[in-house]
């Protein structure tokens, strides 16, 4: 059987969203900051099937650290829109892969992303 991931070509569109910008989840209401994008959802099968919302995986998906938390999130574009209120983001890895905020966004650092 095919996998989920292995049915789908390379989204040919980039992401809409860059590292270090603030964003807004659209259905659950939340705010953080994007620290990685990939082109299409990376994530294994199995965590896919057991995702609620099931968005398209043939877009882009982002590795977001949820602002006045301590937990990141795997949000597919589509349920996420920018975030207009130009305040920072509070969560404990802010300083691991930012190296500062300017224009209401984060600088990215050289750390890379685990996985």
């Amino acid at each position: 059987m095919i996998g989920i991931k292995e049915s789908f070509q390379s989204a040919s569109n980039s992401p809409l969203f860059a590292e270090g910008e603030v964003v807004h989840h659209k259905r659950y209401g939340y705010r953080g900051v994007i620290v990685r994008s990939d082109l299409i959802c990376e994530a294994e099968d199995d965590w896919y099937q057991s995702n609620q919302t099931q968005p398209d995986c043939n877009q882009p998906w982002y590795h977001v650290l949820v602002d006045c938390s301590d937990i990141t999130t795997y949000v597919a574009e589509s349920n996420l829109e920018s975030d207009e209120g130009g305040q920072t983001v509070h969560h404990p890895l802010i300083d691991v892969f930012f190296s500062g905020f300017k224009n209401e966004s984060y600088i990215r650092n050289d750390e890379p992303w685990p996985g």
